[in-house]
C-alpha cells in the first residue's frame, strides 16, 4: 500500500441479498473467505410460446438479469419480449418471416436490475419458435 493510506473495513449495503455483496471477495473478521456476488451464477429456461414467464421462483425488485440467450427453432422465429415486473414489454428481439440467416443461439446482453417495487422480478414473453434461457441473479 502506498504511504499514508490505509484500508480500514469495507461495508456493505444491505438493502438487498442480490446487490450487497457486490465489491467482489472479502473476508469475516475471523478471516474465512466471502464469496462476492457473482451475476452470472442462475438460469431460467423459458419455451416458446409463453407469455410473462417469471425469471427466479417468484421474482423480486432488485433481480439482476445479465442477459438472454436467444434460440431459435427456426429462422422465422418469433419475438422476444422482456418486463420489469408489471412495467412495459421491451422487445429485445423483433423475429418474424425469415429475421435469422441460421439457427445459431444467440446473447442479448443486458445487465439491468429490476426496479418495479409493486410486481418485483423480470418477465420474459416468447414467441411461436423460439425460446430463451435468461442469465442473472433471481429471486
Amino acid at each position: 500500500m502506498s504511504a499514508g493510506f490505509q484500508l480500514v473495513a469495507l461495508a456493505t449495503d444491505s438493502v438487498n441479498a442480490n446487490v450487497n455483496t457486490i465489491v467482489g471477495v472479502g473476508t469475516t473478521q475471523y478471516g474465512a473467505p466471502v464469496v462476492g456476488f457473482n451475476p452470472y451464477s442462475q438460469y431460467k429456461t423459458v419455451a416458446a410460446s409463453q407469455t410473462a414467464a417469471v425469471l427466479g421462483a417468484t421474482g423480486a425488485q432488485y433481480d439482476y438479469l445479465a442477459g438472454v440467450l436467444i434460440v431459435p427453432a427456426t429462422t422465422s422465429a418469433g419475438n422476444v419480449l422482456i418486463r420489469d415486473g408489471n412495467g412495459p414489454d421491451i422487445t429485445i428481439f423483433a423475429g418474424g418471416a425469415t429475421s435469422l440467416g441460421d439457427l445459431h443461439p444467440f446473447i442479448v446482453p443486458l445487465g439491468l436490475y429490476a426496479l418495479a417495487a409493486t410486481t418485483g422480478g423480470w418477465r420474459v414473453t416468447t414467441g411461436t419458435n423460439v425460446s430463451v434461457i435468461g442469465i442473472g441473479k433471481f429471486t
